[in-house]
């Protein structure tokens, strides 16, 4: 969970959103799909590093009263 995989994700949501664009801009239904794929792969490998990120003993609480 390096700063390099969250870079990998985040390029991997940018080209997604890209050939989701391309599908949408050209009618081509499969580049729109395939587009949307990568995206929801991307931000559910990005939400797996920052649960991965979290301590076991955080309870979300800090500085609550």
């Amino acid at each position: 969970m390096s700063i390099f995989d969250k870079a990998k994700a985040k390029a991997e949501e940018l080209l997604g959103r890209a050939e989701q664009v391309y599908g949408e801009s050209h009618g081509d239904a499969a580049a729109t799909v395939a587009g949307e794929a990568h995206v929801m792969e991307a931000q559910a490998e990005e939400e797996a590093l920052e649960r991965a990120e979290q301590r076991d003993d955080d309870d979300g609480l800090a500085g609550a009263r």
